[in-house]
């Protein structure tokens, strides 16, 4: 799916999804959420789909939301306001729920809720010279798109408490050093450091892929009985899955396992 808002592209078997709004720093909108909520759809039922990357055009990961468009909320009713932001929280919801691992590819800067899916992804690859912000505070907003709860993943409370005060910039490299960036690059390359990471990810098996990502998702949040719970259940449909056959019998006759044949099938 291409349209103004959102321009896509395959490499190889990485999908890459470019937000298409270099003019306005890739300011999001209705019309954003909705087309990229329908590519990630697409993407999970596309067998030869392996991985998804998520950039900005221009430059420039994201913005975050538009303020002409925000500024006009105020004149809403409560419910429509809050019929606006779930198509975010959809956006967001559909990032987690995607069986296909989503890797952002950063340059510029990650402002307000475009931090939000930055962190949303389950991988993140930044350009050393990008900045991040919870900017909320800085125009009388509160936090959305599930920044807090992101966040909270990897610092303490008295930091996402300072981050969300302050709206202060973050350093790609200060992000790195608390746990939130998996690779940091020259300025100019993340994007295509994060398709090689896809690539390299689409090589695996589709569904322990799948499973390992739900497991990963939720970790932090589950208690050791809950988490051992869950992992026991993957491990009993991954042994019961022509990928583990595949696997082993390639581990055991010395051969590179060949995953991307059973997506074929």
């Amino acid at each position: 799916m291409t349209t103004d808002v959102l321009l896509t592209r395959r490499e190889g078997a990485v999908l890459v999804l470019v937000n298409n709004n270099p003019t306005a720093r890739n300011a999001l909108s209705a019309e954003f959420y909705n087309a990229a909520t329908q590519a990630l759809v697409e993407a999970d039922a596309d067998p030869t789909i392996g991985a998804i990357v998520l950039t900005g055009a221009g430059g420039f990961f994201c913005a975050g939301g538009n303020l002409n468009q925000l500024a006009t909320r105020r004149d809403m009713k409560p419910e429509d306001r809050r019929e606006r932001l779930e198509l975010l929280h959809t956006f967001v919801r559909r990032l987690r729920d995607t069986a296909k691992p989503v890797i952002a590819a950063v340059e510029g800067g990650a402002a307000g809720a475009g931090m939000s899916l930055a962190l949303a992804c389950d991988l993140l690859v930044s350009s050393r010279e990008a900045f991040y912000s919870v900017t909320y505070i800085k125009v009388g907003l509160t936090p959305d798109g599930g920044i807090t709860s992101f966040l909270a993943e990897f610092v303490s409370r008295q930091v996402l408490t300072e981050l969300c005060l302050t709206g202060d910039r973050v350093t790609a490299e200060r992000l790195h050093a608390m746990g939130a960036v998996n690779r940091l690059v020259d300025a100019g390359t993340a994007e295509a450091e994060a398709i090689a990471l896809g690539a390299k990810l689409a090589e695996g098996p589709d569904r322990a892929t799948a499973r390992i990502k739900a497991l990963c998702r939720g970790a932090h949040a589950r208690t050791l009985d809950e988490q051992l719970e869950l992992e026991a259940r993957s491990m009993v449909e991954s042994q019961g899955d022509d990928e583990a056959a595949e696997g082993i019998g390639a581990f055991l006759q010395k051969r590179r396992a060949d995953f991307s044949a059973l997506r074929r099938r």
